[in-house]
């Protein structure tokens, strides 16, 4: 597979790492925060099975086929992406996972107890993107069996001015980087909504809308860029046990969108 994968539509252009989002351009100005700068080592990245730290669950998950070890949002994030299609404007990735496999925990020890991850249940993990003129569609299709409990998130990271000016919008409210940081590592929730606004002070707006996930959390420690993670549950602020019963319960086929558009 390329390293880079590049699509570009008029004024917009696209660069995709191993099925990592790294930059999206519109009129030269870039909206994605970059690798190596202060702020998260990565640039996106996908929560799932679950979401949320589960060390307060001893890492374990209840399910109908046994418990299965988990580490903070999941084991899809062990995986590696493979390229299935590309062309000048779209691109799909795919990640695939045969049951009770046992995974290498990169969290292992610094951070985790567990050298070891495994989910009792197959499934493939299908990331698509579709480049318009200043709108980034990113689609997500899950395949599994029929009643397999998951969390799903997406978790973009949005360059910021660094003023720690920059704004939201959310159900008519107005958020502030300030308000962000008061929750520190938990994430501050935005519940029930499929659409947020970055109202950026130095380059054009971002308007982020989602298709299957009414909800949203996001996280910063900086101002220099911010997560805004569609999120299908928030898990930080409760007690719940990791368990099926507070999950959702596959189809068979679960398909997610979010678009990303300038606004």
């Amino acid at each position: 597979m390329k390293s880079i994968i590049v699509l570009e539509n008029n004024n917009s252009k696209v660069r995709i790492e191993k099925g990592e989002l790294i930059s999206f351009i519109f009129n030269n100005e870039e909206f994605i925060h970059q690798k190596g700068n202060k702020g998260w080592r990565k640039s996106d990245d996908e929560m799932f099975p679950v979401i949320g730290p589960t060390s307060k669950n001893n890492y374990r998950m209840h399910t109908k086929k046994g418990n299965a070890i988990q580490d903070q949002h999941g084991l899809l994030r062990e995986l590696t992406y493979e390229l299935y299609y590309s062309d000048a404007t779209s691109a799909k990735f795919i990640k695939s996972y045969a049951a009770n496999t046992k995974i290498n925990n990169a969290k292992f020890p610094e951070k985790s107890t567990e050298p070891l991850l495994n989910w009792p249940f197959d499934f493939s993990f299908e990331k698509n993107f579709t480049l318009k003129e200043g709108i980034l569609e990113i689609d997500f299709k899950i395949t599994s069996e029929e009643g397999m409990p998951y969390m799903l998130g997406y978790h973009p990271a949005f360059l910021l001015s660094d003023t720690g000016k920059d704004t939201l919008v959310a159900n008519d409210k107005k958020i502030t980087l300030e308000d962000i940081y008061e929750v520190g590592h938990n994430a501050f929730p935005v519940l029930n909504t499929d659409k947020i606004i970055l109202q950026n002070t130095d380059r054009k707006h971002l308007e982020i809308s989602t298709t299957g996930f009414n909800n949203f959390m996001l996280w910063t420690q900086v101002n220099n860029m911010l997560c805004i993670e569609p999120i299908t549950q928030y898990t930080s602020y409760t007690d719940q046990k990791f368990s099926e019963e507070n999950m959702r319960i596959s189809k068979g086929v679960n398909e997610f969108s979010v678009h990303i558009k300038v606004i």
